[in-house]
């Protein structure tokens, strides 16, 4: 590839220090992070979606494909049939996919085959990902979907934490309903579906703790 693809980079320049304060800050913020099931009908403008989307798509990708595609749903509508839609494969989850160890594990959360949520949040986001593109017709090759997709999804998540909201990770599965119900051409799948909006008043969550640093983190 030729330098003339190129162009600088654009740093902020932090001191050792900065950087130090800004990763403790940040981690600081993100681990009061929460998956919050009780949403307000207070409305979120679709410019702060846009941007939370955006934010998303700024990820890294293979290739620089980015292979992926953000549903926006408002509709009220369209956010029921979604629920009614996952709701039956979740019953179906509850009372027979899933085995009596994994309910178990489920016991702490509180969760069932109800999804309010997917009616009371003001925003639903579907992020799809692009087992391959269409251009003029022609079929594409996108490299590392999962990956790509999964990061972005990540992003995502920060970034609506960041902007004073809340979400849930969402995935019923299967979730093909979800490109029925939009209409999403064949290349598309569901990833993940995210209730996005402020909490109810009174929401709560359960009271769980993460893992410490030595569980999580191996040193060489």
């Amino acid at each position: 590839m030729s330098k003339k693809d190129f162009i600088p980079y654009q740093s902020d320049n932090y001191s050792s220090k900065e950087v130090s304060e800004a990763a403790s800050s940040f981690r600081n913020f993100m681990e009061k992070r929460r998956s919050v099931r009780d949403y307000s009908s207070k409305a979120v403008p679709k410019e702060v979606i846009e941007d939370l989307i955006m934010t998303a798509s700024s990820a890294p990708s293979g290739a620089n494909k980015q292979p992926w595609v953000f549903c926006a749903i408002s509709d009220r509508e369209m956010k029921k049939k979604i629920r009614i839609a996952a709701e039956k494969e979740e019953y179906d989850n509850y009372h027979h996919r899933m085995s009596e160890q994994w309910l178990k594990d489920l016991e702490h959360l509180g969760t069932n085959e109800v999804k309010e949520f997917l009616e009371d949040a003001p925003w639903l986001i579907v992020v799809m990902r692009k087992t391959y593109d269409i251009e003029d017709g022609e079929r594409k090759n996108v490299y590392y979907v999962n990956e790509s997709v999964g990061i972005a999804a990540g992003m995502l998540i920060t970034a609506i934490h960041k902007a004073g909201l809340v979400t849930l990770t969402h995935t019923p599965s299967p979730m093909g309903f979800l490109s029925k119900i939009l209409d999403r051409p064949i290349n598309e799948k569901p990833f993940l579906l995210l209730p996005v909006g402020y909490p109810k008043e009174a929401a709560e969550v359960p009271n769980i703790t993460k893992k410490d640093l030595s569980e999580v983190s191996e040193w060489f």
